[in-house]
């Protein structure tokens, strides 16, 4: 069932869009069909079979002259799969031994859908159920729900939630008992992600309005320990994404914003005491894959090593560790990939003897329009910070050093301005993986990276992010463990 919430999506990192139940028994799936008016040659089933890896396992079926196609796949156990057609999506939930007759319009492939065959009436009532809840903008948070206040958005919610409990009694006769558990955790999950992440969406959103104050009893559905740990709706990316959210919500409610070095540190440690079963290690890798892109590099490798012992069976732990590696190049706390270029006044610069300032990076080129409307803001913001411990580093990928110099002098550019040939495929910039300018690098006074994005020049909150960005290196060593 797609998601009936638009939280995740607006909030956090990607979510999980399919994972089969754990330790089930494997089985075959072979879907047949019929495409009226073809747009596309061929057909595919989507199934992830990690939850923690974002690759999936894809079937593809070639349809012959009819449009019509046959395909067949594994499965371990009852799971939730995309059934795709060109750019279309639709959802399937498969079981071992399901024979499925599938037929649709190639133009419309999600509200012309029709099954038949073993499987077919899970999958038809998940189709319906979207087309009653999903597809209807009252049933929805966004666009419209999400300007209520509390009592009124708590009516919405308990409203849509007995009218799915209704629509699942009323249809729900002869579903397999993994169905039934999984629309049960879809409808469950689905209200209480909502009410928990409401107040910070609603602030993201309603930019007219302050943050709204909840009353103290809002968020004591919390309490509620079957809903925190929960093995049968451990299929549930409702759930999965529910109980990232609640870490969260520990973490900051304990004190902590996203921003504090020790965050993901907090988090991780929240999810490995608060969370049982099979979903433990799930949230727990989520949350490691957060600090691998938001967090401290060396705080990242001490959790992975530490998330050995609750993945025994060596699940996760892979997928994790090539994450990991991934990004840790340029992770907060990776160093800076050093250089030595020619400056604009001749002598040779290098990013070494910056050591012990704070260094705002900016790739650029005297032919991007985008990058020479930040010059204005880039002379005001250095201004700002004359007499700090910054420098405004700025690297040009020109290839015509004539026009280069003359624009720097004739401007009177401030900061230290280099240059260096090739463009994207210079040394500098592989280096730095600059896949366009302007880039810009935030890099701490020890000469690592503090932040791979940060603020444009152009922009107002720049003045307030390198503020903050003074020390903060010896901050995130603080939060380390003793000999890291």
């Amino acid at each position: 069932m797609a998601s009936r919430s638009t939280f995740a999506a607006a909030l956090l990192w990607a979510g999980l869009l399919a994972a089969p139940l754990l330790s089930r028994a494997q089985g075959t799936v072979v879907l047949t069909g019929k495409v009226s008016g073809r747009t596309s040659d061929t057909v595919a089933v989507s199934v992830r079979e990690n939850p923690l890896d974002l690759k999936e396992q894809i079937t593809y079926a070639r349809l012959d002259d009819k449009g019509e196609f046959r395909l067949a796949l594994t499965v371990n156990g009852p799971t939730r799969a995309d059934l795709v057609y060109g750019d279309d999506v639709a959802d399937l939930f498969l079981e071992p031994g399901n024979q499925l007759e599938v037929r649709f319009k190639g133009s419309d492939l999600a509200s012309s859908v029709r099954y038949k065959g073993r499987g077919a009436e899970a999958n038809t009532f998940m189709s319906e159920m979207d087309e009653k809840f999903v597809e209807n903008d009252g049933f929805q948070v966004l666009p419209d729900n999400i300007m209520l206040y509390e009592p009124g958005f708590i009516s919405f919610l308990d409203y849509r939630r007995k009218e799915e409990q209704k629509f699942m009694e009323n249809g729900m006769e002869g579903m397999s008992p993994a169905f039934k558990e999984y629309i049960k955790a879809e409808i469950a999950y689905s209200y209480a992600n909502d009410r928990l992440t409401f107040p910070d969406l609603r602030e993201q959103v309603v930019a007219t309005e302050s943050r709204l104050k909840v009353s103290p009893t809002y968020y004591d559905f919390l309490n509620d320990k079957a809903l925190i740990n929960n093995p049968a709706a451990v299929q549930s990316e409702q759930y999965q994404e529910f109980l990232l959210n609640y870490i969260h919500y520990l973490a900051t409610s304990s004190g902590k914003q996203r921003t504090d070095p020790d965050f993901y540190q907090v988090c991780y440690d929240m999810a490995k005491k608060q969370l049982d079963g099979p979903v433990k290690p799930i949230i727990m890798g989520r949350v490691l894959k957060e600090s691998f892109r938001f967090g401290h590099v060396k705080q990242s490798a001490t959790m992975l090593e530490d998330f050995r012992a609750v993945d025994p069976k060596n699940q996760y732990y892979p997928l994790l560790r090539q994450d990991f590696d991934t990004h840790k190049a340029f992770a907060i706390g990776a160093p800076a990939p050093d250089f030595k270029l020619i400056s604009a006044k001749g002598d040779t610069v290098s990013l070494k003897q910056f050591a012990g300032k704070l260094v705002y990076l900016n790739f650029w080129r005297t032919t991007s329009g985008l990058a020479l409307r930040d010059l204005p803001y880039a002379a005001e913001l250095i201004k700002k910070f004359d007499g700090k411990n910054i420098v405004f580093l700025n690297v040009a990928l020109d290839e015509n050093e004539g026009a280069w110099k003359q624009l720097v002098v004739s401007k009177k550019l401030p900061g230290v301005h280099v240059r260096t040939t090739g463009g994207l495929r210079s040394a500098i910039a592989r280096a730095y993986a600059v896949q366009d300018v302007p880039s810009y690098f935030l890099l701490a006074e020890d000469g690592t990276f503090l932040n791979t994005k940060p603020k444009r020049l152009s922009s107002r909150a720049a003045v307030d992010e390198i503020k903050e960005s003074f020390g903060k290196a010896n901050t995130y060593s603080s939060t380390l463990p003793s000999g890291k």
